[in-house]
């Protein structure tokens, strides 16, 4: 076997490969006395087919096998001995494929990029510090009471955050539009659910008032054949309810797994989760700059079979988190509403397995434990969710990827220059929510630009 490799770029190698005739012609004659011995033809006894008969009937059948396990054969040797690392599947074609010829075929394929790290030396890094406050804790209490309220009709004109329930058809130039009507719909006043402009104009109407609201759709509004036009909606208001929190008794604390319904426990708790999701918040918003770093001064070429891989599986991601069913063939979904950000996500996940491997970083069974343990406290049995995971080896294996993980951000991190920011607790999920958009709404640009 003759071997050549070409590079044709930093992530593609074409390899040409070249395997005797006699090889081919032997293994195809050998196939062929297999075949003949199982033949049945009209004229002939079981396994007393000529060869020739045999050869002319089923000797480019048996030649088409034959090249085809040859060829996966030896790619499969070819770049175990060139040491190439491939990331996906090659693409295999015959160039010559005569009887009585040597059999030349090539295969292309992306190999994983050989990376050297650039340092993020001296990158300016914010980390918030949190410290969850009681005022902190009676929102939160106050929240958990809006969540659990009910709705009480009342003989009263309409305010901020009461519930109206009316029904609504919407014009354009007299025209009724699609989509722009309604029965008997439930709308909470303040809830910026409707188009601006809507809501506030049914401030001060009671049960049976029927009136008219001039608004006008938003520019970039989604449905492109509104935006920006001056809509009419004839509106009927059939009633006005208002909220009735519930009491911060033991029946509404015995709710949240408080099961004895005390006060203090129930803060202590509410308190535990707040501060449980700050440092959530803060450990991501800090990775988040760290990899941002780490990608910026590590342009590296991502195999095209990888951010396939990514895509597909965001893509079974999203048919999930919409509900489209296990049915649903997620290739309807185009690819280019997830390429560029599954393009982000191997060039990270690439660039993390380097500080993993340059770092000797590993994870042992007792590591694992103690992360699930950490990560178990928020359910009602702990143990129990400690034991299976425990006990599936694929589970152990994501748990022991996201410590890998975390150690590397870790590793990075004391590259930086960390700056302390004090924050509210509210401030501190505001601007890790604000800190996702940004990167969403980047990659997002990068993929309109590209």
């Amino acid at each position: 076997m003759q071997v050549s490799v070409e590079t044709t770029s930093p992530i593609e190698r074409r390899i040409t490969i070249q395997v005797p005739a006699a090889e081919i012609d032997e293994a195809v004659n050998a196939r062929l006395k297999d075949t003949a011995k199982n033949v049945r033809l009209n004229g002939f006894r079981q396994g007393h087919v000529p060869m020739a008969v045999v050869r002319q009937r089923y000797g480019q059948d048996a030649r088409d096998e034959v090249v085809s396990e040859v060829m996966r054969e030896r790619y499969v040797r070819a770049i175990t001995e060139e040491g190439l690392n491939p990331a996906g599947f090659p693409k295999i074609e015959p160039s010559i494929n005569e009887s009585g010829q040597d059999l030349e075929f090539v295969a292309v394929m992306e190999i994983y990029p050989q990376i050297e790290l650039a340092s993020i030396e001296g990158t300016d890094i914010e980390r918030p510090v949190v410290a969850v406050s009681d005022a902190d804790v009676e929102e939160m209490i106050d929240t958990l009471r809006k969540q659990n309220a009910a709705w009480e009709e009342v003989d009263a004109a309409a305010a901020d955050g009461d519930q109206v329930t009316i029904d609504f058809q919407g014009y354009i130039d007299d025209e009724p539009f699609e989509g722009g009507s309604a029965e008997g719909h439930s709308l909470v006043i303040g809830s910026n659910s409707f188009i601006p402009g809507f809501e506030e104009q049914l401030i001060g109407a009671k049960a049976g008032d029927e009136k008219s609201l001039q608004v006008t759709f938003p520019d970039d509004y989604q449905a492109e054949h509104l935006a920006g036009k001056e809509a009419t909606f004839n509106v009927k208001v059939h009633k006005v309810s208002r909220q009735t929190l519930p009491e911060v008794d033991a029946e509404f604390i015995e709710r949240f797994g408080v099961e004895d319904g005390d006060q203090e426990k129930f803060r202590a708790e509410i308190k535990k989760n707040m501060t449980r999701e700050a440092a959530q918040a803060i450990d991501n918003r800090v990775k988040q700059q760290v990899l941002d770093a780490l990608k910026e001064v590590n342009e590296i070429p991502v195999p095209s079979a990888l951010v396939q891989q990514e895509t597909d599986g965001m893509k079974r991601q999203a048919a999930q988190q919409f509900g489209l069913g296990e049915d649903f063939d997620v290739s309807q979904l185009p690819n280019e509403l997830f390429e560029e950000q599954a393009k982000g996500r191997v060039q990270v996940g690439l660039l993390l397995a380097e500080v993993i491997k340059a770092n000797e970083l590993d994870a042992d069974d007792d590591a694992i434990r103690a992360k699930v343990a950490e990560l178990a406290e928020q359910y009602q049995d702990p143990d129990e969710v400690v034991s299976y995971y425990m006990g599936n080896e694929e589970l152990k294996t994501q748990v022991k990827s996201a410590i890998l993980e975390e150690k590397a951000v870790a590793k990075l991190l004391e590259q930086t220059n960390i700056k302390d920011i004090e924050m509210s607790y509210q401030q501190a999920l505001a601007a890790a929510q604000q800190q996702a958009e940004q990167d969403e709404g980047a990659e997002e640009g990068e993929q309109a630009s590209a």
